[in-house]
């Protein structure tokens, strides 16, 4: 009885032991540099838990969707220095930022859950139609359900969601400084979330 009671000790020690090792090297390898990523809450939603929806966002946001239609006669032409009034990451709201493409298309905010799985994102700031799979050319109703083809941040391509609001505004790309970061290639912004250079 008693070796059987010094052995589940032992087992018990070491599986602690092996927990402990794995936080420790797990944690390591989930942090992300400043040069490859940016951390925000759920880019202009939040988590349910208001806590938990940290995501890595890329320095460089990439090419704008395939298929988008350049705006013919934007507010604010590519080139123009502006202020940025949005809040979807946290230095954003007043950063100074110059645009890099306007577009005409729908735009989106959605609720999804990440396909890395995690706390569900509500109200996320934005996805356009040509980043939401078979979305056809129509305005999609709140409500709808869609598959995200954005990789906007780690957990989205191929997440389900559902839209929680649209627009038809001329949508944007930024590049912009926040933070001592520079963003670059940002998406999205919708007109209202711009202002003229102050």
């Amino acid at each position: 009885m008693r070796k059987r009671f010094m052995m589940t000790i032992a087992a018990g020690v070491l599986g602690g032991a092996l927990v402990l090792t794995g936080c420790s090297t797990g944690g390591d390898q989930d942090q992300s540099t400043p040069s490859s990523s940016s951390q925000h809450q759920g880019h202009g939603g939040s988590s349910s838990t208001g806590s938990g929806g940290e995501m890595e966002h890329p320095m460089d946001g990439g090419p704008a969707p395939a298929g988008i239609e350049k705006a013919t006669s934007p507010k604010y032409p590519v080139g123009t220095k502006v202020t940025l009034t949005a809040d979807h990451m946290e230095g954003m709201d007043g950063a100074n930022a110059t645009i890099v493409g306007a577009f005409d298309t729908y735009t989106y905010a959605v609720n999804f859950t990440p396909t890395t799985g995690g706390e569900p994102v509500k109200d996320h700031k934005w996805v356009v139609q040509e980043e939401l799979k078979d979305a056809g050319d129509q305005r999609l109703a709140d409500g709808t359900e869609v598959t995200l083809e954005a990789e906007h941040m780690k957990g989205m391509k191929g997440a389900k969601a559902t839209i929680a609001s649209s627009t038809d505004q001329t949508v944007y790309m930024v590049d912009y400084e926040a933070d001592g970061m520079t963003m670059t290639n940002h998406k999205w912004v919708v007109e209202s979330e711009i202002q003229p250079a102050s």
